[in-house]
């Protein structure tokens, strides 16, 4: 049996979650979120917890029983704490900069770079070379932060370009001198 899926979901203050049948939405001070899983696993509120149970042992539902209760999790901690995602601008010329709600990015393109975010999703830009990405779901906070860095991913040479907070881009050696 699943380690991770049999340990139940607390559910803090504030945050509301209602179970009809196998979707779940979870209400809070950051926003709602709703997901439908698989009907094999059933998935029921105990007092202000959440267990994911798993009927059979096929598996399927195996496979799917820790997963689920992941995702419920990530939920919860989503919609009373929210995500976030720091990308640090590494290169001469490369700056970010708030234009309303849209992130504009100089890249050392002709044109500047404009992001807009999608529902659910906001941009804060600290320094011209820190951009946070956060929002209530983990899932939508992590593309969109792997979209921003998609326009620059960092590059072996030189370190240039758009990085998570903390990533090591290993360096590579340049061209070796000629030799006579």
């Amino acid at each position: 049996m699943s380690r991770i899926g049999k340990m139940p979901v607390v559910i803090p203050e504030g945050v509301d979650v209602t179970i009809d049948g196998s979707t779940v939405t979870v209400k809070g001070k950051l926003g709602e979120l709703t997901r439908t899983f698989q009907s094999i696993l059933k998935i029921s509120q105990v007092d202000n917890t959440i267990v994911v149970e798993r009927p059979d042992d096929s598996r399927e539902a195996k496979s799917l029983h820790g997963l689920t209760r992941t995702l419920i999790q990530n939920m919860v901690i989503g919609v009373s704490e929210g995500y976030s995602k720091k990308l640090e601008l590494v290169g001469v010329g490369y700056r970010a900069a708030l234009k309303g709600s849209n992130l504009e990015l100089s890249l050392g393109f002709s044109h500047p770079v404009v992001v807009e975010p999608p529902a659910g999703i906001t941009f804060e830009v600290p320094s011209p070379t820190e951009i946070f990405v956060k929002g209530s779901s983990k899932e939508a906070v992590g593309q969109v932060a792997a979209n921003v860095r998609a326009w620059r991913k960092p590059e072996p040479y030189k370190g240039k370009g758009i990085r998570y907070e903390g990533e090591h881009v290993r360096r590579k050696l340049g061209k070796a001198a000629k030799s006579e």
